[in-house]
């Protein structure tokens, strides 16, 4: 029987808010991000409506983009990034 690596599961966790002039600017930047990546899972919470969810990562601020590895925090970035930064860290949390 051959071992087979398992692939790392990447989520990406998008939190923001309507009201949020920095997050309606991230808004096309992550779905560029988004058309990059096919075997990666992108999540959008707004804070408002999915404030438990807010609350269990310690969002203090919008937007905050988390990636996650295998179900573990591996990568935060508050406020808004370039898209090649979000992209790196995508890439690099996927090897």
């Amino acid at each position: 029987m051959m071992n087979l690596k398992k692939e790392q599961m990447v989520t990406v966790k998008k939190f923001s808010a309507v009201w949020c002039g920095p997050c309606r600017a991230l808004a096309p930047v992550m779905n560029e991000v988004k058309s990059n990546f096919s075997n990666v899972k992108f999540e959008d919470y707004d804070v408002d409506v999915a404030y438990e969810e807010a609350t269990k990562y310690g969002v203090r601020s919008v937007p905050t983009v988390i990636i996650e590895r295998d179900g573990k925090e591996v990568e935060r970035f508050t406020g808004v990034s370039s898209k090649i930064a979000y992209i790196n860290a995508i890439n690099e949390n996927l090897k």
